[in-house]
């Protein structure tokens, strides 16, 4: 709280009515004496709650404030990825001109798992490079079938 000088003003009217230019010069040196040490007694309190209270507290903090650096941190980093992931959710409905049609992308996922071969096929057997077995030229014979017989089907159905 902070007085102007039209407070002061006001206030030393009021102690020159009530008090009298006699006594007001003494009254002014007591109170001007009493504010000295008001404010002594003020700072000597403040000296040594800072001196016994709040000095060792911040020491003892530090050790407490280094051991959450690192805490403080990963949690940074988690914040960061959260608002990247809310960020990401919002946009996953909204189309990006740059992104490729999904037939396209499900192409390019799936033609790197094509390109390996299986694990027993990276050593064939040399007889087994050279000619076929009767038993893949069965199997092929028998997978071709099923799609005739389907195709005799859906002819026959829509006849």
């Amino acid at each position: 709280m902070k007085i102007g000088a039209m407070e002061l003003v006001v206030i030393f009217i009021v102690a020159l009515l009530v008090i009298g230019p006699d006594k007001l010069p003494q009254y002014a040196r007591k109170f001007g004496a009493a504010m000295r040490e008001f404010r002594k007694a003020s700072q000597g309190v403040t000296q040594e709650l800072r001196e016994s209270v709040i000095d060792p507290l911040e020491e003892a903090q530090k050790p407490l404030r280094e051991a959450m650096e690192p805490l403080e941190d990963i949690s940074k980093g988690l914040k960061s990825d959260l608002n990247a992931v809310e960020k990401d959710l919002k946009n996953i409905g909204k189309s990006k001109p740059q992104e490729t049609k999904p037939a396209e992308a499900a192409d390019e996922k799936t033609a790197p798992a094509e390109e390996k071969p299986a694990p027993a096929e990276e050593k064939p057997a040399p007889a087994e490079a050279a000619a076929p077995t009767d038993e893949a030229q069965a199997d092929s014979a028998q997978v071709s079938e099923p799609a005739a017989d389907s195709e005799e089907k859906q002819e026959g159905e829509s006849a």
